[in-house]
């Protein structure tokens, strides 16, 4: 062989082992590392080049390939002959992005004011969330707050109570962190007896992760000098509803911001603007939204928000309550229900973990409904409180199949199964549900929510 050419033609009968007569790539199981049941392959399958991926499409992906191909084929486009439009003050996404859009739930009929918006978690990549798919949990509405107009007043078990404006807030020092916020509610929609067949983001999207910019609470507080006897810090928001929830001194002196800034941008109005606390890894209720006041006190607030609501009813008839941390979980986001494999061949598994524990240290897929499972890679920072994306190499041989990703964080607490989540809280708790989630792949690629 000319020496000249050899690599190219390696590479060439390298493709060529690798493409089925469907299209997809595959390589013989001798040649690619299965360290799982049904074709899981080992993390460093990504480091191989030449390795093409089949597709994951939806349904109107064929004819936009179709479309594609014609246009191709009349050669220049007319964006490559003209010139384009000028700047914008506020750049926006792509026309053609319109579908990567929130899905919106409403709790009471013809009440558009109390409900939620779902980051669509099935379309993007990486860890951060932009600012316009944050998820949304709403009681009263968004007020149009005048920030000239806005106090922090911190009061209650202080030595020097102090109302700060959002222009003395803004000349404080500050801290940026990458934070996970997940309602308490998200994912509850699975503690339903059978499977709802929803797109990841409508089941699982009231969790988004922002770079949160503010001044550290402690920062305030050891300012006003707090008194001996506090141990609670009641937070209210500056709502119609005047929404508070109790939280322990302890957590607000350890961790907690005076969030002013979101992905490096003030507040949007329905993430909190001007003000907002941030409760890192704690139920996204207690990072109350307008922020106008902290009381100190004694003991909890015990309102509607913590007594009729955010307490879980367990089997022994007794009610779990502050029960606050966002316990260890994971979700593969691709492939996921709505989703369709375009034929055997090597996919990429991907999705999210994250802890209110703190860091990931592992996260585990199987490919056949749980008898064996293979470490997957991590790709971000592993940052604590932050949700960190994972994937890992399949190679689907076009047989049903159900996949399923479980997290472990630095404790070593192990997600759990759904099972045994029902059998130690039960069915009547609505909160905090954080089992393994199950996707199951039928024999022409369409994917769909299981339990199995």
């Amino acid at each position: 062989m000319n020496t000249r050419y050899g690599v190219g033609w390696r590479l060439v009968w390298y493709a060529l082992n690798v493409i089925t007569s469907e299209g997809a790539s595959v390589m013989s199981t001798n040649r690619l590392p299965v360290v799982a049941g049904n074709g899981l392959l080992d993390r460093r399958v990504f480091l191989r080049k030449g390795l093409a991926f089949a597709t994951i499409v939806g349904a109107s992906s064929y004819l936009q390939e179709g479309v594609a191909q014609e246009q191709a084929a009349r050669g220049l486009e007319p964006w490559m002959t003209q010139p384009g439009i000028g700047f914008s003050p506020y750049g926006q996404p792509a026309k053609h992005e319109s579908h990567v859009a929130r899905v919106f739930g409403f709790n009471f009929k013809d009440f558009e004011n109390n409900g939620a918006a779902w980051t669509p978690l099935e379309h993007m990549q990486g860890t951060l969330t932009p600012n316009g798919l944050h998820f949304v949990r709403s009681h009263q509405g968004t007020p149009d707050i005048d920030p000239a107009k806005h106090f922090l007043y911190i009061h209650g078990e202080v030595q020097k109570p102090w109302k700060f404006s959002v222009a003395d807030l803004l000349k404080m020092p500050m801290e940026s962190r990458q934070i996970f916020l997940e309602c308490g509610g998200n994912s509850n929609a699975s503690w339903a007896d059978d499977p709802v067949q929803k797109t990841v983001g409508t089941i699982h999207g009231l969790i988004s992760t922002a770079e949160w910019t503010g001044v550290p609470l402690a920062y305030l507080l050891k300012q006003l000098g707090v008194k001996p006897a506090a141990q609670w810090v009641v937070a209210t928001g500056a709502d119609a509803g005047a929404f508070d929830m109790s939280i322990p001194l302890a957590k607000m002196m350890d961790d907690c911001l005076v969030a002013l800034y979101q992905n490096g941008e003030r507040l949007r109005p329905e993430n909190g603007y001007p003000v907002r606390l941030i409760v890192p890894g704690w139920k996204a209720v207690l990072s109350i939204k307008w922020l106008s006041s902290l009381e100190l006190s004694k003991e909890p607030a015990m309102s509607r928000n913590e007594t009729a609501r955010y307490t879980e009813l367990l089997p022994s008839g007794q009610s779990r309550q502050f029960s606050s941390v966002m316990e260890v979980k994971s979700v593969i986001t691709s492939p996921s229900h709505g989703m369709r494999l375009s034929g055997p061949g090597v996919y990429e598994i991907t999705g999210l973990a994250w802890s209110g524990a703190g860091k990931i240290k592992r996260v585990e897929v199987s490919a056949d409904g749980g008898k064996s499972w293979a470490p997957a890679s991590l790709l971000s920072a592993n940052l604590p409180m932050c949700t960190n994306r994972f994937r890992i190499a399949w190679k689907w041989d076009g047989k049903p199949c159900v996949l399923k990703s479980r997290a472990i964080d630095e404790k070593g607490t192990v997600q759990p199964m759904r099972d045994d989540l029902i059998a130690k809280r039960g069915k009547k708790g609505f909160y905090h549900y954080n089992a393994v989630v199950s996707w199951e792949v039928d024999s022409v690629g369409y994917v769909s929510h299981t339990y199995e």
